[in-house]
């Protein structure tokens, strides 16, 4: 019998045909689009003629371009305004599922797929955006794709791709105090490099992968690609099923046994073989926050920054380009450096959980005088659920304040940006020289080093408090 792995068996099942020498043609499932990605290619559309071929299949919100207060009012930037006038334009023309402003399903793509049951094991996902790797938590095969390949989806359901290698990540063993989801994937970046995934779709396994939430699983899979990773994915359990069972667009009934006999079958065979592997020990995972201007240059929260030595000439230079953007030196420490901003939010940590832990954390406590704080729920359902718990409460009580839903300061296409020279803690998932807003400085984190630095002002070790 021929061994799969799990990537294989959904991969494959959705072949439609093979160039010869070339890509596979490749069946789509689910399609999400958002306001930034899509317009070019609904114009695509229109310059042929031709419809959306399955509308159904196809969801959409806004979220990148949306301000995180004042919803009910008009986009102040017009170019963010118009972006998001033009998706509720084209999916009004073309009957595609619309979660607009307003509506209490509206939130960061990424954070709305998986809360409705849109997201499926078993599926193949695409959207105009990197992230889309956070669907493959499910046990889904999820990757971004281009404006040119949106258009490629909407108008034939299908999509030219190249079949990437297979990687197995397996994490075993029990994760210390303080450790998240968040540091697990630092680590595991900061281990095979931001490049080390590239050519590659990640499956994440072991008993610390198996021990995660959902929510903690989709933190993992969403920043797989800061790795070079085409994708990650998980295989669903249980815990995958109880997720999903009752959700908005998940199966009912009979539908709903079918699809979990079926789902329980999506797992790697015992013996399918994979073009490279990596282990890693949880007992050696601990806080995590990057120094540097890319997701591989990060470390122990407690450690003190490498000097560079040990590169080559020209990777030391980087290096060293990077420390000068950051205006931190080598062989120095994290701990005690001042934080002007720190954001919790974005389609990585934008849940409910994050809220949950962040809250848990700050309560009975003060926000530092010094630091700016935007706390940015995923959707609007984070957000009714926030105000549901009394996290809305819980935080005001500690200074803080809750915004509404957006991709917010995790790529500043919005207003809330970091300004030039700040340095933020940002629980989002890239920290690229500008990446928060021209000038900006990003020290990716975990939501309970997050709050560390809101109560203090200064990087701190959230293992502090706890």
């Amino acid at each position: 019998m021929n061994k799969k792995t799990l990537f294989d068996k959904i991969w494959d099942s959705h072949v439609v045909a093979e160039v010869e020498g070339g890509p596979s043609v490749l069946y789509i499932d689910r399609h999400l689009i958002h306001e930034v990605t899509s317009p070019q290619a609904f114009a695509g559309l229109d310059k042929r003629g031709i419809k959306v071929a399955r509308p159904s299949q196809t969801f959409a919100t806004p979220d990148h371009n949306v301000p995180t207060i004042d919803q009910h009012l008009i986009i102040r930037d017009e170019l963010s305004r118009t972006q998001v006038e033009k998706l509720t334009e084209n999916c009004n023309r073309h009957s595609v599922n619309l979660f607009g402003l307003g509506h209490p399903w509206q939130g960061v793509v990424h954070v709305v797929g998986p809360e409705l049951g849109i997201t499926l094991p078993g599926s193949t996902m695409v959207c105009g955006d990197s992230h889309t790797s956070t669907h493959g938590a499910f046990g889904a095969v999820a990757f971004g794709v281009g404006t040119s390949e949106v258009e490629m989806v909407l108008a034939t359901q299908c999509i030219m791709q190249p079949k990437p290698k297979k990687m197995l990540i397996e994490v075993n063993g029990k994760l210390g105090k303080g450790v998240t989801s968040k540091d697990i994937v630092l680590y595991i970046i900061s281990k095979i490099t931001a490049s080390g995934g590239t050519g590659y779709f990640i499956e994440f396994a072991g008993s610390a992968i198996r021990g995660l939430s959902m929510e903690a699983r989709m933190t993992i899979c969403n920043m797989s690609i800061e790795s070079g990773a085409r994708g990650g994915l998980i295989a669903p359990d249980d815990t995958t099923f109880e997720y999903v069972k009752g959700r908005e667009f998940a199966p009912k009934g009979a539908d709903w046994d079918k699809a979990v006999t079926y789902w329980k079958t999506l797992k790697t065979d015992e013996g399918a073989s994979f073009d490279k592997v990596f282990s890693f020990e949880a007992e050696d995972i601990e806080p995590m926050i990057t120094y540097g201007t890319n997701p591989g240059m990060g470390c122990k929260i407690s450690a003190t920054l490498p000097t560079g030595n040990d590169l080559t000439d020209n990777d030391k230079n980087t290096f060293l380009k990077s420390f000068a953007y950051m205006g931190i030196e080598p062989n120095t420490k994290m701990l005690g450096r001042k934080v002007d901003y720190v954001f919790v939010g974005s389609c990585t940590n934008g849940r409910i959980e994050d809220f949950r832990s962040f809250a848990a954390f700050v309560k009975g406590k003060q926000k530092a005088n010094n630091v700016v704080v935007w706390l940015v729920p995923g959707s609007k359902q984070v957000e009714k659920q926030c105000i549901a718990e009394g996290i809305d409460k819980q935080l005001a009580a500690a200074g803080f304040e809750l915004r509404q839903p957006g991709c917010s300061a995790c790529l500043a296409m919005n207003d809330d940006k970091v300004p030039e020279g700040k340095y933020a803690v940002a629980t989002s998932n890239r920290n690229f020289e500008g990446r928060q807003g021209p000038g900006s400085r990003t020290f990716l984190a975990s939501p309970l080093t997050a709050a560390a630095a809101a109560l203090t002002g200064v990087i701190t070790d959230p293992r502090n408090f706890l």
